[in-house]
């Protein structure tokens, strides 16, 4: 399982992914607040069921927390100054992969699409995709804004779609 310690794998308890909405920009924070209330618990000798604490780098206004018992969630969290109100939301681990995995943009596109070209010498022109390489992660284009059409080739994330082929 992901982030489980030897002795949460050991024991056979069942942990979950719980999402934990925080106020906007304080999701690094509270992660932080979260862990030293952790560590006084197992200082006084407590255990707890809590494996980890993890803030996706795509995910805004939300952080993450593995643990066993959604009681003792409930504890570490209580008057936390940066997380809303509201319960704690249950996330699948299919679920929680999709967010630490995010799908590469060259996925997302077909021939014909329109992009606009957001890294390199082409910079803020538009493009309409000509060929995909998704092997090697590679676009041919031809740009709009040119008076006449040269393919060129650009890396996949160099792009950001803006608009389906017809």
């Amino acid at each position: 399982m992901i982030g489980m310690s030897e002795s949460q794998e050991s024991s056979g308890g069942a942990a979950k992914i719980y999402a934990v909405k925080t106020t906007l920009g304080r999701e690094l924070d509270t992660a932080l607040i979260i862990g030293m209330r952790i560590d006084e618990m197992r200082a006084r000798g407590e255990e707890t069921s809590i494996g980890s604490i993890i803030i996706p780098p795509n995910v805004r206004g939300y952080v993450f927390i593995e643990v066993e018992r959604l009681g003792e969630l409930y504890k570490v969290i209580s008057d936390i100054r940066y997380i809303k109100a509201g319960r704690p939301i249950k996330v699948s681990y299919e679920e929680f992969e999709k967010l630490l995995k995010p799908k590469p943009v060259i996925e997302e596109l077909n021939v014909g699409d329109e992009v606009e070209i957001t890294r390199g010498p082409f910079r803020g022109m538009r493009a309409r995709i000509a060929g995909i390489d998704r092997n090697k992660n590679m676009l041919t284009v031809n740009i709009l804004e040119a008076a006449f059409t040269i393919p060129i080739t650009i890396p996949g994330d160099y792009v950001k779609k803006i608009s389906k082929g017809v």
